[in-house]
């Protein structure tokens, strides 16, 4: 009889303590031994309300493994999740964020996907379900993504040798966006297998999200240029094989109006105005499409899409400014 896979999860958080608490109620009521699986919270800097949360739940359930840390000051998920890899003790560790909630097999799912490949490097990704309203909102559309990713944090497991083979997560990404992908272009170019196992779910509930939040979510852009940089390949051909030239159309489009207005040409400058109306309405139009049709939700589409182009594009420029790479 082959034992039971010792099994680390790590879960990164900081300051979220009721969404964590969730997740550690499902991960309490696992199938899979207690005995040969422990849960480690990182805390991305000093958090008293969250380490007090995690204290209580020892004192609740005292064989339950659970351990928490924190790192000295504020770096990001990736270096959470580092961190807590590094003081794990499990031959196969397994990650998830502080606002998803596992399946009870989870867990079991994974160590009979680890058995079965007998692999010493490998790597896994599970199911993602995101329960999102008939007419969703913009941004619920964007997270429901997540369950369509290929690999991501939210779910996914690699073997201690995998994680020690390739470092584990770049800590060059602050924030969560992008660093999943760079860890999973790391194991294809070391050619470790990348194993689904659709049976090891967890779900990832839409928070609520302010009005206008698009908005605030293109500085993410800048770190798509740090991850082309790295693996430009891998890059466009499983995240965008191309810019986003309707963004670059609206802005061109803008500057020739200016320009010809200014330089006392009003045929150029409305010509140039027309193009700019189609491209922005071309935009607006498709986000807008299948999505709640709100007075609220209609008229933050308007406002964001008037916006988002320019956003997307300075923070693309920037960050391949930042990371010395050319990328549109």
């Amino acid at each position: 009889m082959m034992l039971p896979v010792n099994i680390s999860v790590v879960i990164p958080t900081y300051k979220r303590p009721a969404l964590l608490r969730k997740c550690l109620d499902a991960l309490r009521d696992q199938t899979y031994w207690r005995t040969f699986h422990e849960v480690i919270v990182v805390s991305d800097g000093p958090d008293p309300e969250t380490e007090a949360l995690v204290a209580r739940v020892i004192r609740e359930q005292p064989d339950f493994a659970l351990l928490f840390l924190h790192l000295p000051a504020k770096k990001g998920p990736a270096s959470a999740r580092n961190h807590g890899w590094k003081n794990s003790s499990g031959e196969l560790v397994v990650f998830t964020d502080d606002d998803c909630i596992p399946d009870p097999f989870w867990l079991e799912e994974y160590s009979e996907a680890y058995r079965a490949q007998a692999e010493r490097f490998v790597g896994f990704t599970g199911k993602v379900i995101v329960p999102i309203s008939e007419k969703p909102t913009d941004y619920e559309k964007n997270v429901a993504h997540l369950a369509t990713a290929e690999f991501i944090t939210a779910n996914c497991a690699c073997s201690r040798a995998a994680l020690e083979l390739t470092g584990g997560f770049d800590e060059d990404f602050p924030i969560a966006w992008r660093e999943d992908s760079d860890l999973e272009f790391k194991l294809l170019e070391k050619q470790i297998p990348i194993v689904h196992v659709p049976d090891a779910a967890i779900c990832h509930p839409v928070r609520e999200a302010r009005w206008g939040v698009s908005v605030a979510e293109q500085r993410k852009s800048m770190f798509n240029a740090l991850l082309f940089k790295k693996h430009p390949k891998f890059y466009r051909r499983k995240i965008a094989p191309g810019p986003v030239w309707n963004y670059y159309i609206i802005i061109l489009a803008t500057v020739v109006c200016v320009a010809a207005l200014a330089a006392g040409n009003p045929a150029v400058s409305l010509g140039a105005a027309a193009v700019w109306v189609a491209a922005v309405a071309s935009f607006v139009i498709r986000r807008m499409r299948g999505t709640s049709d709100s007075l609220s939700h209609r008229l933050e589409m308007i406002f964001t899409s008037l916006v988002i182009p320019y956003l997307s594009v300075y923070w693309t420029l920037r960050g391949a400014l930042r990371y010395k790479v050319f990328f549109l």
